[in-house]
């Protein structure tokens, strides 16, 4: 039966019901009658309230299968046409679109476990409270162990690599020795903060980059020698040659037992004199090299970028207007303070400027430009750009290597000396270029 026709009728039954006993007890009927009506009316007021609620208790059943993710349940259909039927209908398509959508959520969710757990980058995410959501295989490996429930138990395999996971920021890396039965392993360590549903979740990679860096070590010691042996043998080549020239003169000399001209001896004395001044710069070469071979420990303490801009550009006033450049300081926020070694920046930003200034010699315009600013993963950067001629794609990648130079006059340690001041300000240093428009050098520190 519909259920608007079974309301109203059983509505109409009780109307007829009270207009009984209405009549019944203005006509003095019995008490048995009065009784009998007034049961059969309270029968009928629960049978309504009853019918009522009938369909409310389907809406809450039907609620309680959401909450509870119950889909399975289905409401019976008797296809007769009735609000009640059509209802049910309603009901179970919901139903079944929640369990399909439930089934694509799970199938997702195992699909992108099964890739977390084959990646071959070590992850593992934690909530704050410290407790383990996910660990992959990689991270097992690399780590040597089984299983872990809480990420303080990493402390047991390695205190730095403890220390890197709790101290890091998002975008935060840092490289890691950890022991292993195979061997040394060397971890590059990249952290991320999320936030999901109210929960901090902090995400860890792990990647072994053993191979790739004693690759690069390789690679790096081979440029090393080619380039100590170019210079090495340039200043040794004429140095021995022109002194076995001097040896043989005199030796046949004395064989002859001939005078020594004044004009011979003038010859003997610019010999000598080129052999001291190539020894000289031979020895200035290996200067350099030590040098660089040993940079001091930073002593780091809170620097205003603001205040160490001004003294630079007080510094190298003379030399800005011995060159006719325009220099541009910005600093924002205004009061940003960086956490270094001043003495060591204060080298590194002097050596950019310098390479700035040498390249803007032939320029029409002359601009050089420091910016300090925080950029949105909130690391502290540092920009010195220059609007010289720019450097040659062939050139930027080698341009960090030691004694590579593209001055005609350089000992080419500057930049290789920079970047290795900002390694250890545990931050980095990039380079973009464009020919004709100009060089700008990035300072990234991880604030």
């Amino acid at each position: 039966m519909d259920y608007k026709i079974g309301l109203v009728g059983r509505i109409i039954l009780l109307a007829i019901s009270l207009f009984f006993l209405s009549y019944f007890i203005l006509n003095g009927a019995g008490v048995f009658a009065i009784s009998l009506f007034i049961i059969l009316i309270l029968a009928q007021t629960i049978f309504l309230l009853s019918y009522a609620e009938s369909s409310f208790k389907k809406v809450r059943m039907f609620l309680d299968n959401i909450k509870q993710d119950d889909f399975t349940s289905l409401f019976p259909v008797k296809f007769d046409g009735t609000e009640t039927d059509d209802l049910h209908i309603e009901f179970n398509a919901i139903l079944a679109k929640l369990k399909e959508d439930q089934a694509e959520k799970e199938a997702n969710y195992q699909y992108f476990r099964s890739v977390f757990q084959h990646l071959s980058i070590g992850l593992i995410t934690f909530e704050e409270s410290g407790k383990i959501q996910i660990l992959n295989t990689a991270a097992k490996r690399m780590l040597n162990i089984t299983q872990l429930n809480e990420i303080s138990e990493i402390k047991a395999v390695n205190q730095e690599l403890d220390q890197a996971i709790h101290n890091l920021r998002t975008g935060g890396s840092e490289l890691i020795k950890i022991a292993h039965p195979d061997g040394i392993m060397q971890l590059s360590v990249y952290v991320i903060e999320l936030l999901m549903r109210d929960v901090k979740i902090k995400l860890v990679s792990l990647q072994n980059i053993q191979s790739e860096l004693e690759e690069k070590e390789m690679e790096a010691w081979q440029n090393l020698v080619k380039i100590l042996t170019h210079e090495i043998m340039n200043s040794i080549a004429p140095i021995s040659s022109l002194a076995s020239t001097i040896k043989g003169d005199i030796e046949q000399k004395m064989d002859d037992e001939a005078n020594v001209e004044s004009s011979d001896l003038e010859d003997y004395l610019m010999g000598i004199s080129t052999i001291e001044k190539r020894s000289e710069g031979l020895i200035n070469f290996v200067s350099d090299f030590r040098s660089l071979a040993h940079i001091p420990t930073p002593k780091f303490q809170t620097i205003n970028i603001k205040k160490l801009f001004m003294q630079l550009e007080t510094l190298m006033q003379n030399q800005f207007e011995a060159n006719q450049i325009l220099t541009k300081c910005t600093v924002e926020p205004n009061d940003l303070i960086l956490f270094g070694d001043q003495n060591l920046i204060e080298q590194v930003l002097i050596n950019l400027i310098h390479n700035g200034i040498h390249a803007m010699q032939d320029a029409v315009s002359k601009v050089l430009s420091i910016d300090a600013f925080i950029d949105e993963s909130g690391k502290i950067i540092i920009e010195v750009s220059d609007t010289g001629k720019g450097i040659e794609e062939e050139a930027l990648s080698k341009i960090f290597i030691p004694f590579f130079t593209t001055k005609s006059k350089g000992s080419g340690i500057g930049l290789s000396l920079s970047k290795q001041i900002m390694r250890r300000h545990k931050g980095n240093i990039q380079v973009r270029s464009k020919l004709g428009e100009g060089t700008t050098f990035k300072l990234i520190f991880n604030a």
